[in-house]
């Protein structure tokens, strides 16, 4: 006997666990299906975000950067401190009760907003009367039916051709988060978010990391002015970050991997190390969906194809997420999540691609929304722009952390703030008030006449915008 729902969630990553609680929220039944297992085989909802990318990566960042404190800072402060070792079984040990901690975060809220969680693998099993037939495999088996169908499957780490990861020596963004003992030489291949991240948190443990990056440009779609200062930042702190690189045939045995390459010079190089990350995107993750089945349209990338509003060719079957066009970020996916709940209720969800941020958790963060420079550049629209350094700001100088700058840019005519971008200290906490102020079309003077409480590193976006008119105070 089919269990009967009005919505049925597949995936319980950031767009799936969220559009299932707003959609319950809602007063609809709902359903949410997911496969991923914890150590001992139990449910693990949270998808690639909380399982093996956003909260993972910032535990392991977090107590890297403590590592590095007391190894190097510390004495600053007039803290000394002898001895310092290394237990890295209690580093990722802490890594995976963070983890944990999210996953049954996630479950009590389904529980608590009677949301049905399936732990298995879902897949269409066609078109019924009253909806979709959905069919559950894996520890939980069940046959239920919906009204509407969201996927929410997310994404999968994308492989080099010819080699495959093993987590071992060849490591995905997972097998990056559970090295057993910190290698001496650690290489990465991307210079993305994945890869600058990951190889931060080795070097500052003691690898030393070797970065390569086929683009000529270093964090290409980043602002050019933030992208130049976070490379000085990232070379000064010994990651050896190349770029413009073109990679050979790459060897890997149970102890080394050896990769062949020719630098940005035409030089042929060889880069030897004992693991590599291989970092060089995603790729929609809609295996075992049974999409064929139905008829679901996927995109020559193999996306499901969406229309404005998440809509598939199919009635009344929606996509949030990785799995879908736009950015791969947690919080689109969350965004999405909740506009698509409420326009099955019959509702105006709205996601406004222009706002979302994007966030690199390093040191310094990087952070940044709407339009850089080059963009605007590119598209012949007429701006001003305003930055400001950290090394004036007193929170920052009090911190011990003055890297980087705030940068405001501003439409020539009407001051509306077209693109906000930030290099330093709590950049990801920063960029939420340009996100705010972009939301509602303010003007980089509505920046700087609201007034920042003193001293925050905050007080650095408001000169930036002050800057904007030429207004900035002088220090």
């Amino acid at each position: 006997m089919s269990q009967q729902f009005d919505v049925v969630v597949i995936g319980a990553g950031p767009g799936g666990y969220i559009a299932a609680i707003r959609a319950a929220q809602l007063g609809m039944s709902v359903a949410c299906i997911d496969a991923w297992q914890n150590g001992q085989g139990g449910p693990a909802p949270g998808g690639t975000c909380t399982n093996v990318g956003c909260i993972p990566s910032k535990a392991l960042l977090q107590s890297s950067e403590h590592y590095e404190q007391a190894n190097h800072h510390f004495a600053e402060h007039g803290i000394e401190v002898k001895g310092v070792s290394l237990k890295l079984d209690t580093l990722i040990g802490r890594k995976n009760t963070v983890v944990k901690q999210n996953n049954d975060g996630i479950l009590y809220l389904f529980k608590k907003n009677k949301v049905t969680f399936f732990h298995g693998k879902g897949a269409f099993n066609g078109q019924v009367e009253g909806g979709w037939a959905i069919k559950v495999t894996g520890t939980t088996e069940a046959d239920l039916v919906a009204k509407h169908v969201v996927v929410a499957t997310g994404s999968s780490a994308r492989e080099l051709p010819g080699l495959p990861f093993d987590e071992k020596v060849v490591l995905s963004n997972d097998g990056a988060l559970n090295i057993g003992a910190v290698p001496k030489t650690l290489g990465v291949i991307g210079a993305g978010v994945i890869g600058l991240e990951m190889g931060s948190v080795w070097r500052r443990l003691g690898a030393e990391v070797t970065i390569l990056e086929a683009m000529p440009e270093f964090l290409a779609a980043a602002d050019a002015q933030v992208a130049k200062e976070a490379l000085k930042a990232f070379t000064k702190q010994g990651l050896n970050i190349q770029m413009g690189v073109k990679i050979g045939e790459i060897k890997a045995t149970a102890k080394s991997v050896t990769v062949p390459y020719v630098d940005a010079k035409g030089a042929e190089q060889k880069l030897v190390v004992d693991k590599l990350i291989v970092s060089i995107g995603r790729v929609p993750y809609t295996g075992g969906l049974n999409a064929d089945s139905v008829g679901l349209k996927l995109d020559e990338r193999g996306f499901v194809a969406v229309d404005g509003d998440c809509k598939t060719n199919l009635p009344n079957v929606w996509a949030v997420g990785d799995v879908v066009r736009g950015p791969m970020l947690a919080h689109k996916a969350e965004e999405e999540g909740v506009a698509v709940a409420e326009r099955i209720a019959g509702q105006h969800g709205h996601v406004n691609f222009d706002t979302v941020p994007w966030v690199i958790y390093t040191s310094p963060e990087i952070a940044w929304v709407g339009k850089t420079e080059q963009q605007l550049k590119a598209e012949g629209r007429e701006y001003k722009a305003g930055s400001f350094p950290f090394l004036a700001n007193g929170r920052a100088r009090a911190l011990g952390d003055t890297t980087g700058f705030a940068k405001v840019i501003a439409d020539a005519k009407t001051d509306e703030v077209l693109g906000v971008h930030i290099v330093g200290p709590m950049a990801s906490e920063l960029i939420s008030e340009a996100v705010t102020i972009m939301e509602f079309r303010g003007a980089a003077e509505d920046i700087a006449r609201i007034c920042h409480a003193h001293p925050t590193l905050s007080e650095a976006v408001k000169e930036a915008a002050l800057a904007v008119d030429k207004r900035a105070l002088n220090f």
